[in-house]
């Protein structure tokens, strides 16, 4: 293989990658060097059979190829490109005798053809031209891939609210180029699953997903909890053991309640989330580090780092990235597809009946402030199933039959809650009748045209709630 005019381009380059096969040295060069110049990245060849090895489907570039050349000429070169990826560019050079030959390559998948000699800055224009239709390609292929993603994630991640939708593909979007991140949310509202959905979407999929509660480790221990140590490291230490950090190589750390790391600690993680290295307890040797950390915190950390409770440097280390979880209370729309979830999951689980809820049922659902979030209304299900209390009613299982009146969780007129009410029964009844307009229409005695306002006033779709 001819030496490349220009090392492979980084990932971080946006230019594209130039693949150049001529079996001449001398036009090889000249046309490399004009290449370089013009901003491109460059890598030469001076046969087909070695070049192949270049190409892939996710190549970031265009080939360009001479005709006539030993061994695999250009026109199967050409073919064998297009085996791999029939939209990758492939610009073949041409004698004037065989343009013929061209014109037919081309209609087998070639992009353009250029004859001979070549005219540089025409070469570069047709470069050009060709790398816009290649970048189109892959941001096409790219969101077709968050698409399917986004729709499997809608299994993993519950909910059809406007704020857990865009959670949803936030995931998406931060999974595919993974740097370290912070989940912000309160108690109960899933920052673990998030961390997992972030884990399972990304490049680092196949890899440990290693989770650490920080605020369930004795600040004693954390030095050997997350770094390990050797034995004989101090006393007690009997054998060698591989810290949590050490265990996520190649995969995800998740920094549960990352509040909760001592002060000292922390100037430590920060040393590591920096330079990526890392030394056992009783070691001088480093360990390289290919890990992908997400942090969980439950509080503003900004806010605690003014008050001097968490290190500056390292939430701004972490502030690179930033998700945060809605409450339960702040998306009402999801809360009777998430206890109907959970319901018939504890019914199949427990092999119990699921009885549908009642209208008071609903109503006490929809009013509830939950505290306890996500993870609180999983608990209320299970036990509705189960038939915990007095009586089998939601009302009944919150706080007893006989409890006042619970309040709304965001005080507002009594206008917007008989919207909110409003909605919820509509999605209610779009569950129950499994996206039956007809059916839901004869339950809630409404007329099409003022079910379908409704239904788009409050951005309730049906094909949500149609059985797949």
């Amino acid at each position: 293989m001819n030496n490349a005019s220009l090392p492979l381009a980084p990932e971080s380059d946006d230019r594209p990658l130039i693949v150049l096969v001529d079996d001449d040295a001398a036009v090889r060069k000249a046309t490399s060097q004009w290449l370089t110049l013009s901003g491109l990245a460059v890598r030469t060849f001076a046969n087909a059979e070695e070049a192949l090895t270049l190409v892939t489907p996710e190549m970031h570039g265009v080939v360009i190829s001479d005709i006539k050349m030993p061994g695999m000429d250009g026109l199967e070169f050409a073919r064998r490109c297009a085996d791999i990826d029939p939209h990758l560019p492939v610009i073949l050079i041409t004698a004037h005798g065989d343009i013929q030959m061209a014109v037919k390559a081309m209609r087998d998948g070639a992009y353009d053809f250029i004859e001979k000699p070549v005219d540089p800055e025409l070469l570069t224009d047709r470069i050009q031209r060709a790398w816009e239709k290649r970048q189109l390609i892959q941001e096409n292929r790219k969101l077709r891939r968050m698409v399917d993603r986004g729709a499997s994630l809608e299994h993993r991640l519950l909910g059809r609210s406007s704020a857990i939708r865009q959670l949803r593909q936030q995931i998406v979007q931060l999974a595919s180029t993974p740097v370290d991140t912070v989940i912000n949310g309160a108690t109960g509202t899933g920052k673990e699953l998030v961390a997992q959905c972030l884990h399972e979407w990304s490049p680092r999929a196949d890899g440990p997903f290693v989770a650490v509660n920080c605020g369930a480790i004795p600040e004693t221990l954390f030095e050997s909890e997350l770094f390990g140590h050797e034995k004989g490291a101090f006393t007690g230490a009997t054998g060698k053991r591989i810290g949590k950090i050490e265990s996520a190589i190649g995969g995800t750390l998740f920094l549960d309640e990352i509040e909760s790391m001592p002060l000292n600690f922390q100037i430590k993680l920060l040393r590591i989330l920096q330079e990526r290295k890392l030394e056992r307890l009783g070691s001088n040797n480093q360990i390289d580090l290919d890990i992908w950390v997400i942090a969980a915190t439950k509080i503003n950390l900004e806010a605690a780092a003014a008050e001097g409770n968490f290190r500056e440097d390292l939430y701004y280390r972490f502030n690179v990235a930033e998700l945060f979880i809605p409450k339960l209370a702040d998306r009402q729309q999801d809360i009777l597809l998430l206890f109907n979830h959970f319901a018939q999951k504890a019914a199949y689980q427990f092999e119990r009946d699921y009885v549908e809820l009642s209208e008071d049922d609903i109503t006490s659902l929809m009013e509830y402030p939950w505290q306890g979030n996500v993870r609180q209304l999983k608990n209320i299900a299970e036990r509705y199933v189960l038939g915990v209390g007095q009586s089998r009613s939601i009302r009944s299982l919150l706080g007893g039959a006989d409890m006042a009146p619970i309040p709304s969780p965001n005080p507002s007129s009594l206008n917007e809650r008989m919207q909110q009410f409003e909605a919820q029964l509509i999605i209610q009844a779009l569950h129950r009748h499994k996206g039956n307009i007809a059916a839901v229409m004869a339950y809630l005695d409404l007329p099409r045209r003022t079910l379908n306002n409704k239904m788009i006033q409050y951005d309730i779709k049906r094909k949500d709630y149609v059985e797949q």
